[in-house]
């Protein structure tokens, strides 16, 4: 049974590249990304066994511990990457569970990342070649730190198939997925720092994941080299119990996998519950806002643009905290307006074809644009509001208080005019509803980049005056001009906002059949 399952994944693999020749040329191009960077590890893994103990270890521990770690957390961002053995469609078969699961195991070990994995560990022999015993227990170790890495990455893959039946777990993990990637700079640029500022940080880093599930396999030829037996009897009986509780916990999700089906609860309100639908205007500019906002709460696409907010103070502070002066972060409320004020550029790209509940309601495109537009609002002028008066406050920056709300509400008012002409003008393909925020539909890279390049070129021309009277109060330190880039912000945003309204709801009503067919398309 074990054997036709290998057999059973290495078919699937063989039709599915002819079904598709981009396909083909996919794993093609991913083959021989991966044997050059196997040969690069290799060549390493080699050479790094000619040097000093203390340093083979750490850097062993730490690369070992990078891709046990990698294995574990790519099933948490990208679930369904390689689901040709889905335990999903062998729950109408008998296959006894022990032959299941392992069977399931080992077809995980072929394809690409598998063999680079195994290979790579397997080298780790070479690197010990000085050492006999550590040489023999690299390749016991090999094997092991491989079977960690396939029966974690199952574990989590299959629990997380149950999960994902459910819409909230779905949004909330596509959602919080967006987090690290965000931070992806900081999180590295603080690695290399601790690395730069401290030379015992590696050291230090490695002798504790080398007591970790991640590192303790690789850790265990070192501990022989440097004649501490014991420490590697325990490193490697951490480790076995290790792969034992995760083959327990992943033999109990599978069980419960194959005899549970996935269900996805509906949520049940009380009869005459509207939402927020009850608490906007019974108008259709009130229920456009009403549906808009429940998007901006429940839809991830949406949420990838809120989500960024929080974390703006954080991406600023690292970007100025290398010249010690934290300028940059004085301007957190008129980026944070900015970059609010366009996150509704493409909303009726984002609808899809249930724009069309909007047409066969005969909404006006006024009513449109301005429940969309006070949708936006009513979290991002508090926000905006927040970031603009804290970092001054905490900075004891409040003389520039008037100049900053003047940039911010400019920003927030001018951009989110612009923004209801533009996404009634132009649409591009954007990850459909329900798929995740990080898909890039084909077709969309020149579109999107020309459409987002050109809007906000114009929407910095529809911002020159503000700017222009800011720096005129910055040069000169005048109290007038920082009040009159307030004025400004305010009138000329106000005006903006209401003629980008009334042009966005014009065009809205002419083009309103042609922009339900272009969102169609992306299907």
């Amino acid at each position: 049974m074990v054997a036709h399952l290998l057999k059973l994944k290495l078919l699937l693999l063989r039709n599915s590249l002819r079904r598709s020749t981009w396909q083909l040329v996919g794993v093609i191009l991913g083959g021989l990304y991966g044997l050059g960077l196997l040969g690069l590890i290799v060549a390493g893994l080699i050479s790094l066994g000619a040097l000093d103990l203390d340093l083979i270890r750490t850097v062993v521990v730490l690369g070992g511990s990078a891709a046990v770690l990698g294995w574990l957390v790519i099933p948490l961002i990208a679930s369904g990457v390689d689901m040709t053995l889905d335990p999903a469609r062998f729950v109408t078969f008998a296959v006894p569970m022990r032959q299941l699961m392992t069977g399931l195991a080992l077809g995980g070990v072929i394809g690409i990342p598998g063999i680079v994995t195994l290979i790579a560990f397997l080298t780790l022999t070479l690197t010990w070649i000085r050492y006999p015993a550590s040489a023999v227990a690299a390749v016991v170790c090999a094997v092991c730190a491989v079977l960690l890495c396939i029966v974690g990455s199952r574990l989590i893959t299959t629990a997380g198939t149950a999960l994902s039946s459910s819409r909230r777990f779905k949004d909330l993990s596509s959602t919080v997925a967006i987090i690290p990637l965000i931070l992806l700079g900081p999180i590295f640029a603080g690695i290399t720092a601790g690395f730069q500022n401290s030379p015992e940080f590696a050291g230090e880093l490695a002798n504790i994941l080398a007591w970790t599930p991640l590192g303790v396999f690789v850790a265990i030829p070192a501990d022989l080299a440097a004649g501490d037996a014991l420490v590697a009897l325990a490193r490697f009986a951490i480790g076995i119990g290790t792969i034992g509780g995760l083959a327990y916990l992943w033999h109990k999700s599978l069980s419960h996998a194959l005899v549970t089906p996935p269900y996805n609860a509906v949520t049940r309100k009380g009869a005459g519950n509207l939402g927020l639908l009850a608490r906007f205007p019974g108008t259709p500019t009130g229920a456009v806002a009403a549906r808009a906002l429940t998007y901006w709460m429940r839809d991830p696409r949406y949420a990838a643009s809120v989500i960024v907010v929080p974390l703006l103070p954080v991406l600023l502070w690292f970007i100025s905290r290398d010249s010690g002066d934290l300028f940059l972060l004085n301007y957190l409320g008129p980026i944070t307006a900015f970059l609010l004020a366009w996150s509704i550029s493409a909303d009726i790209s984002y609808d899809n074809t249930a724009f069309w509940l909007h047409l066969s309601a005969g909404v006006s495109g006024r009513a449109d644009r301005a429940g969309r537009t006070l949708a936006l609002l009513v979290f991002a002028a508090p926000v905006v509001l927040v970031f603009t008066v804290a970092p001054l406050w905490l900075s004891g920056s409040l003389a520039d208080l008037p100049m900053m709300l003047g940039l911010s509400l400019g920003a927030l008012l001018s951009g989110a005019g612009f923004s209801s002409v533009l996404s009634a003008r132009y649409t591009y393909n954007v990850p459909l509803p329900g798929e995740s925020p990080f898909k890039t539909p084909p077709g969309t890279g020149f579109s999107m980049l020309a459409v987002q390049g050109l809007g906000w070129m114009v929407l910095m021309v529809l911002l020159l005056p503000e700017i222009a009277l800011a720096i005129a109060y910055l040069l000169t330190g005048n109290a007038v001009f920082g009040w009159l880039t307030l004025l400004a912000g305010v009138v000329l945003g106000t005006a903006v906002l209401i003629g980008g309204i009334r042009l966005g709801g014009a065009w809205y009503d002419k083009r309103g059949s042609e922009l339900l067919q272009a969102v169609s398309v992306n299907k």
